[in-house]
């Protein structure tokens, strides 16, 4: 395992969006080797997407838009694995933020 720099973590960080540790131990099973740490991490987000795949997302929201005028109304839900995710603030924007989408969607069409 090679030594690897606070300034190879930081590039890799940048440009994956990947946690630190992560990054440093892509960068070390790499040997370095900066496009291997890349391919290293792309290889086990999929790994971590596959796991999560069969999970069920049993939690969420349903949310409405209607459109001023009320000629146009939009009902979506959305789902996640926890009612903790879906009581914050950032998911509740989310759901609404996507229903108003929708509805843009359906009056440009």
């Amino acid at each position: 395992m090679s030594e690897v720099n606070a300034q190879q973590v930081k590039d890799l960080r940048e440009k994956t969006g990947a946690g630190f540790m992560d990054c440093k131990t892509a960068l070390r099973e790499s040997g370095g080797d900066f496009e291997g740490a890349v391919r290293h991490l792309r290889e086990r987000g999929l790994a971590a997407a596959a796991k999560r795949a069969g999970r069920a997302t049993a939690e969420g929201q349903i949310g409405s838009y209607i459109h001023v005028g009320g000629k146009i109304g939009v009902m979506i839900e959305v789902n996640c694995e926890t009612d903790f995710v879906a009581r914050t603030d950032d998911f509740q924007r989310l759901v609404r933020d996507l229903a108003m989408q929708v509805a843009a969607a359906a009056r440009c069409a």
